[in-house]
């Protein structure tokens, strides 16, 4: 992560910004709360990553007259621009990463790991409801019930 880092900082991009980048030379158009799901991020962190991206100029953000809820996430030429320069720097990172495993070691390795991605996936539970309030029944000891030291 910190090799793919500092590469991409000497470009002038946040590691923040990398993963919505990606996902988004591969299916533009989504709506912020699509991104949050396929970033495995919260929301918040998803609109602050594409307000700043915006301010960039990477992307923009629209609503379509027919439904103001959702805002939907577009590439910008300089977005689109950035996938020549950003992903040569990751596939650097990943053969360094790799470089002395055999292909059948690296074979394994990603059946192993989409296979954690998928189980992982497959157990995410719901968000956790909220605890209720519930009131306890708050008794006070009679005097003759308390001691003294």
């Amino acid at each position: 992560m910190r090799a793919l880092q500092s590469r991409l900082a000497a470009h002038g991009v946040p590691f923040g910004h990398w993963t919505f980048l990606r996902i988004l030379w591969e299916r533009e158009g989504l709506t912020q709360r699509e991104l949050s799901e396929e970033a495995g991020v919260m929301e918040p962190s998803t609109f602050a990553a594409i307000k700043a991206m915006e301010e960039l100029g990477y992307v923009t953000r629209s609503q379509v007259p027919e439904n103001r809820k959702n805002v939907y996430v577009h590439l910008t030429p300089k977005g689109r621009t950035l996938r020549r320069k950003l992903e040569p720097l990751a596939e650097e990172v990943n053969a360094i990463a790799v470089r002395g495993a055999s292909a059948e070691d690296r074979a394994a390795t990603r059946r192993t790991l989409r296979l954690i991605i998928e189980n992982l996936g497959r157990s995410a539970s719901p968000k956790p409801a909220r605890p209720s309030r519930v009131r306890r029944a708050t008794r006070r000891a009679s005097p003759a019930s308390r001691t003294s030291a």
